[in-house]
């Protein structure tokens, strides 16, 4: 098991899994958070699970300290409440230092997305000349 910060590493046991890229985790469970409203760890986890189509899975060692990470900052604030299975959960809420967190780290995912495209986008090399 390789160490990332906040637990980057997913659960990548086969070829059909795949590692978060680092960043990723703190806009995609803002990004829950804000579209779903509030939600216990176990909830996002399986919310990432069904989204990514089984492909990304984030285990509690990885998801609770970057919970902890936006709570710290302010993102985010947690409250116990009890579960759809009747049980106390710690309940998770983005808040409106949250959002404009995320609207910086979605803004900066599409600045990277875009200058990564421009190198994989075409069939060209970098001198403008197609590559076969």
């Amino acid at each position: 098991m390789k160490y990332t910060p906040f637990g980057y590493q997913m659960n990548a046991k086969g070829p059909d899994k795949s590692d978060l890229m680092p960043g990723t985790l703190v806009l995609i469970v803002l990004r829950i958070l804000d579209a779903l409203g509030p939600l216990h760890g176990y909830a996002i986890a399986r919310r990432i699970e069904q989204v990514s189509d089984k492909l990304l899975q984030v285990n509690q060692g990885t998801l609770y300290p970057a919970l902890l990470h936006m709570q710290q900052e302010g993102w985010i604030t947690s409250r116990w409440r009890t579960s759809e299975s009747n049980r106390r959960a710690k309940f998770y809420s983005i808040t409106g230092a949250g959002r404009k967190q995320l609207a910086k780290e979605t803004g900066d995912w599409q600045r990277m997305s875009s200058t990564i495209e421009r190198f994989l986008g075409s069939l060209q090399d970098l001198s403008g000349e197609e590559v076969s």
